[in-house]
Order: C-alpha cells, then structure tokens, then sequence
C-alpha cells in the first residue's frame, strides 16, 4: 500500500511539474512575443499563481492584479516626480499599503504591488518610469492569466497544495486539519 501512494504521489508531481513547465514556457513566450523589456516577469507571476488550487488562485490573483496596478501606477508617478528615488520609494510602498488597506484587499495585493513599486522606482533601465511601469503589469498580468487558464484546462492534484503529503490524521475519529 505504501509503495502504491508513493507512485501516485509522484505521479501527481510529475503532473505538476509539467502543468508547471507548459505554463511558464507559454508565458515566457508570450511575453517575448509581445516584444516586452522585461519577459522574464511573466513566467515568474505564472509560477507563483501554479501553486495554489483554481478557486485560491482565481481569489488571490484578482488581488495580485490590482496590486500590481497600484504599485505600476505609483511607482512610475512617483520615481518620474520625487527624487531621489529611495524617497518616491518609502513614500510608494506606505501609499501603496493603505490603499491596500482602505480597498480591503489581502496581504498579497500588497505584496504584489510592493514588488511592482520596488521595480519600477528602484531598477533603473534607461526607459520612461511610466513604459516601465506599464510593461511591469503588462508582464504580471500576462503570468496571472496564463497561469489561471492553465489551472482552468489542465486541474491537477490538489493534495500537493499542502506540500505534497496528505492533510488527514491517522486517527479516524478527527477531523481533516489544513
């Protein structure tokens, strides 16, 4: 019996891990495709939003997207009118979290627009703050979709969700912990 869940669980892997692979890949393709500075933002976004079962991505991607809308928005109005930029900086990420707060989103919206708001201000490429802010949600919301819809047409095992062991207890008489 042992060996038998053993194989299924590596089976479920090996579901996953292509799921995984197809996904990014279409992403990262798509994402050079559409010509944009910075592909690489997509497959990673996408391997993010893999992780989690459809209806926890579908939940927690809707506030990653408007995250990363406020932390594009802010981050190219404030590097392109505060210097030095570790100032447009601070005063970004704070904005951006009592948005954040104030629009009742979840912490990943706030992670999500942290990051887009650290890029846009801190890296500097040479490009207009604003093309790179557009290109940063772009590119997020590119992985976001393309991660959904491969979780939407390909479901995969949910169990690995909770790290690949099983959830339950070996004592029948409690209920499932998550």
């Amino acid at each position: 019996m042992g060996s038998w869940i053993a194989a299924a669980t590596m089976r479920a892997w090996a579901l996953h891990a292509a799921r995984t692979t197809v996904a990014a890949t279409l992403a990262l393709g798509l994402a050079s495709l559409a010509r944009l500075s910075d592909a690489y933002w997509a497959p990673i976004t996408t391997l993010i939003v893999m992780q989690s079962s459809l209806g926890a991505a579908w939940t927690v991607s809707k506030d990653r997207l408007i995250g990363t809308v406020l932390g594009s928005f802010f981050g190219a109005l404030l590097a392109s009118s505060i210097t030095p930029a570790s100032l447009a900086f601070a005063i970004g990420v704070f904005v951006v979290g009592l948005l954040c707060g104030v629009l009742k989103l979840n912490l990943a919206a706030y992670r999500f627009g942290g990051v887009t708001l650290a890029v846009v201000v801190l890296v500097t490429s040479g490009q207009p703050t604003w093309l790179v802010g557009l290109h940063r949600l772009l590119e997020v919301s590119l992985g976001i979709v393309v991660g959904l819809a491969t979780t939407a047409l390909w479901p995969g095992d949910q169990t690995l969700a909770g790290g690949g062991r099983s959830t339950r207890t070996r004592n029948p008489g409690h209920r499932e912990q998550r």
